[in-house]
């Protein structure tokens, strides 16, 4: 399987996605954002960083680069999307995911160990998991606030489209704790946290468990492998 991490200017997370993605046993295949060529892959990864004219709005210039419409068009076709961080606010401006993100509440850089529980587990990117389950994922963001109007987030709720929450504490003020979301579909994911940078033991988040923590991530990755094979 080939999932394809897409490097737009300002990006430095696409090397630890493409890490994950060989860690899980796929083969992790580099495109760029004014290419159109999405070189044959079987899921996209849309990773952290950032990208480029997010003075304007975060994701907002990136939404609309050349590789944009193919990712669009592949995630309308049913290929697994999955946003991280600056990846979940370009979702968003490419109107993939429904509401915005704005400034931290607090007005302040973020970057901590973050409590997560799964809300949706019948995703393309969040199968591995079960329904309640509670991981430990990084999170680093100044502009992670998520917001929606009223009917928005009773359709969110009401539909089951939040696949992730923040427990232990909200870091920015996202209404109704949400730290993620999935589409009707379940093939396009977008979260803040960033769970490439919890797969292997050792390198992850500070647990109880010491050196024998921090894979908590690497289920996303796995998750699209086995989604994948299982529609083969």
């Amino acid at each position: 399987m080939k999932i394809g991490v897409v490097t737009f200017p300002g990006s430095l997370d696409d090397r630890d996605a493409q890490r994950a993605a060989r860690i899980a046993g796929a083969e992790p295949v580099a495109l760029w954002h004014g290419d159109h060529d999405l070189k044959g892959v079987d899921a996209i990864v849309l990773p952290g960083g950032f990208s480029y004219g997010d003075y304007l709005r975060c994701g907002a210039i990136a939404a609309r680069s050349p590789i944009m419409r193919e990712v669009i068009d592949a995630a309308n076709s049913g290929m697994p999307v999955l946003g991280i961080c600056n990846g979940f606010q370009v979702l968003v401006e490419a109107h993939l995911l429904p509401g915005g993100l704005i400034r931290n509440d607090h007005g302040d850089f973020i970057c901590r160990d973050q409590g997560l529980r799964v809300e949706n587990a019948s995703t393309a990117w969040t199968n591995g998991f079960t329904q309640g389950q509670e991981i430990t994922v990084p999170l680093k963001n100044g502009e992670g606030g998520f917001i929606a109007d009223a009917e928005t987030l009773a359709r969110l709720e009401g539909e089951g489209l939040v696949a992730f929450r923040y427990t232990g504490l909200n870091p920015n003020g996202s209404l109704n704790d949400i730290a993620g979301l999935t589409n009707e579909r379940g093939n396009v994911v977008g979260l803040m946290p960033h769970p490439e940078h919890a797969v292997e033991p050792g390198f992850g988040p500070d647990t109880d468990e010491a050196m024998r923590s921090g894979v908590d991530g690497l289920t996303f990755f796995t998750s699209v492998l086995q989604h994948t094979l299982a529609r083969a």
